[in-house]
C-alpha cells in the first residue's frame, strides 16, 4: 500500500482522487496550497505526489527542487487545468514523473500511479531499470543522448508527444522507440502520413465508415484511429492536416470517441498519440493555419531532433552501420570507407539529413559493387 499526497486547490479534484486512489488500495492525503502541502511532505514520507501548477500561494513547479531533495523523494505527477505546453516541458526537465491535464480520468490516474510505483519498486530493490530499446536510433552525440532521455521519460508516461525535426532526421524512429519502450508495445503502432492523405478521403481513412456511407463504400471499414486502439497513433507531419480536419481530430483527442462516417454508433479508441512535424507550428498558428488548442493537446512532451549538421560526430557511425546492413542485404562482402571519404561526409552540411546520407551511401555502393573494399 502506497502513501500518496495531492496538492490542489479544487475540492472536486480532492474528492475524485480520494475515490480513485482509495479503490486502488492506497492511502491519500490532500492539501489545498503549497504551504500545507510542503508541511505534510516534511512530516511524513510519501511515495507519489500529485502537484497542481497554479496554486493560491504560488507555482507548484517552483517547488520541484525542494520536493526532490526530500529523503522520501516522491515521484511527482504534475496535474493542471491549464493547457500550457511550456509548463509540461518544464515539468519533465525538472524530472517530474508525468503530466496530466484536468479533467483527469480514472484511467489516467490509475496508469500514472501503477507505473510510478513500479519504477519506485525497481529502483528501491536495486534492480537495473529497463534498458531503453533504441529501435534503430544510432549515435551518441550529446543532443541525441538528451533526446533519448526524453524518449525514456515519454515511454513511461501516458502524455501526448510532439516530435519536431527537419525532413530526414528520423522522427518516426523516435516515435517507434517511444512505442516499443511503453506498456503499449504489444499493440499496434499505426502511422498516419498526414501529407499523403487525399482531402476527399482523409476523414474516412481516419474515422472509418459504415457500409453504404458514400459511393463505393460496399462494406464497413475500420479507420486508422480505431486500429490504434490499445496502441500508439503516430501522426507524421501533423501540420499538413487541413484546418477543418484539425477540428475533427481535436474532438477525438479530447473525448477518445467518434462516429465513423455514416454510422450512428459511437466508437471508442484508447490510443497514445505521438505527432511529428517539420514545420514551425507556432508560426502556423499566427498565420491561422493551425489550431492553437490542438497544439496544446499535442505537446505535453516535446522532443526536438537535431539536424545531422549539428551531430557531425555521429556521421561515421551512421555511415558504417548503414553500409554493413546494405552489404548484408545484398550478400556482399563487408566493405569500408577511406579516411578521406569520411572527411568528405563530415564536411557536407546534409540538408536532407540522415535520409540524404543513406541515399548517398546507397548510390556510392551501387557504383562500387565489384570492388573488394
Amino acid at each position: 500500500m502506497a502513501k500518496i499526497l495531492v496538492i490542489d486547490d479544487e475540492d472536486a479534484i480532492g474528492k475524485f482522487m480520494s475515490r480513485v486512489i482509495g479503490r486502488m488500495g492506497h492511502t491519500l492525503e490532500y492539501a489545498v496550497n503549497i504551504k500545507t502541502g510542503m508541511q505534510a511532505l516534511l512530516e511524513d514520507d510519501f511515495d507519489i505526489l500529485f502537484l497542481d501548477v497554479q496554486l493560491p500561494d504560488g507555482n507548484g513547479l517552483n517547488q520541484l527542487p525542494a520536493i526532490q531533495s526530500l529523503p522520501s523523494a516522491p515521484e511527482v505527477i504534475i496535474i493542471t487545468g491549464f493547457a500550457n505546453s511550456e509548463g509540461a516541458e518544464q515539468a519533465f526537465k525538472s524530472n517530474a514523473w508525468d503530466y496530466i491535464q484536468k479533467p483527469v480520468s480514472v484511467d489516467a490516474v490509475t496508469r500514472c500511479v501503477q507505473r510510478a510505483l513500479q519504477y519506485r519498486k525497481e529502483r528501491g530493490n536495486g534492480r537495473p531499470l529497463k534498458t531503453l530499446e533504441r529501435a534503430g536510433i544510432i549515435g551518441d552525440n550529446h543532443k541525441i543522448a538528451a533526446c533519448l532521455e526524453l524518449v525514456e521519460r515519454a515511454a513511461g508516461s501516458s502524455s501526448n508527444i510532439l516530435i519536431n525535426g527537419e525532413t530526414g532526421t528520423g522522427k518516426e524512429l523516435f516515435a517507434r522507440a517511444i512505442h516499443k519502450n511503453s506498456s503499449r508495445a504489444d499493440n499496434n503502432f499505426v502511422v498516419v502520413d498526414c501529407g499523403a492523405l487525399p482531402d476527399s478521403l482523409v476523414e474516412s481513412l481516419l474515422l472509418g465508415h459504415a457500409k453504404g456511407a458514400f459511393t463505393g463504400a460496399d462494406k464497413a471499414e475500420m479507420g486508422l484511429i480505431k486500429r490504434a486502439d490499445g496502441g500508439t497513433l503516430f501522426l507524421d507531419e501533423v501540420g499538413e492536416l487541413s484546418f477543418d480536419m484539425q477540428k475533427v481530430f481535436l474532438r477525438v483527442l479530447q473525448e477518445r470517441c467518434f462516429y465513423p462516417i455514416g454510422d450512428t454508433h459511437e466508437t471508442k479508441s484508447d490510443f497514445r498519440l505521438v505527432a511529428a512535424s517539420n514545420r514551425n507550428l507556432n508560426e502556423m498558428i499566427k498565420r491561422g493555419q493551425f489550431r492553437e488548442e490542438l497544439l496544446f493537446r499535442l505537446c505535453s512532451i516535446t522532443i526536438d531532433i537535431p539536424p545531422l549538421r549539428q551531430r557531425v560526430d555521429d556521421i561515421e557511425e551512421l555511415a558504417m552501420r548503414h553500409l554493413k546492413v546494405a552489404c548484408e542485404s545484398q550478400n556482399l562482402k563487408p566493405k569500408g570507407f577511406s579516411p578521406e571519404f569520411i572527411k568528405v561526409l563530415k564536411a557536407y552540411p546534409w540538408p536532407g539529413n540522415v535520409r540524404e546520407l543513406f541515399s548517398t551511401l546507397d548510390a556510392a555502393l551501387a557504383n562500387t559493387l565489384h570492388e573488394p573494399t
